[in-house]
């Protein structure tokens, strides 16, 4: 009955391992959100390749029943039928010209500078320094005086 019943696990666990050479149904997650493959909406379509961790290479994928997404979304244009160009910004509406003035800003100004860093703090001497040996001259006595400059030797005849 053991037996039976590893059997019976192992072959259902290997038989879903091996499943997934077919096709698959994409769910988006999150509601409102397409799901874009190869600029076609995919969401709640059947999707049809050769790709996923079992495999070793990679197909584009194909999907069906999905809808084209072009590139840029639409968006309204502007056609003169008023006569006169759309407000934007400050220009939706025009302020009257004795209104009063906001006061003026105050004055900003920013600087920047580059240079080396720092150099590092000097260290103290230390408290037990090591001991400093003078070596005697080995030149000799110091002479009182400096040296003479020679003489020429006399000319022979």
């Amino acid at each position: 009955m053991r037996v039976g019943v590893a059997l019976a696990i192992l072959a259902a666990t290997t038989s879903a391992a091996s499943a997934g050479g077919g096709f698959d149904i994409v769910v988006p997650v999150r509601p409102g959100v397409p799901i874009i493959i190869n600029g076609v909406d995919a969401s709640y379509a059947v999707i049809e390749s050769a790709m996923g961790l079992a495999r070793n290479e990679s197909l584009v994928p194909t999907v069906y029943g999905g809808r084209p997404i072009s590139p840029e979304p639409n968006v309204g244009h502007y056609y003169p039928s008023l006569g006169r160009m759309p407000g934007y910004g400050r220009l939706e509406i025009e302020p009257p010209a004795n209104r009063r003035l906001p006061k003026p800003a105050e004055s900003y100004h920013e600087s920047w500078s580059a240079q080396s860093a720092p150099l590092p703090a000097q260290s103290n001497v230390p408290v037990d320094p090591p001991p400093v040996i003078y070596a005697p001259e080995f030149n000799g006595p110091p002479r009182p005086y400096p040296r003479p400059i020679p003489r020429p030797l006399p000319r022979r005849p």
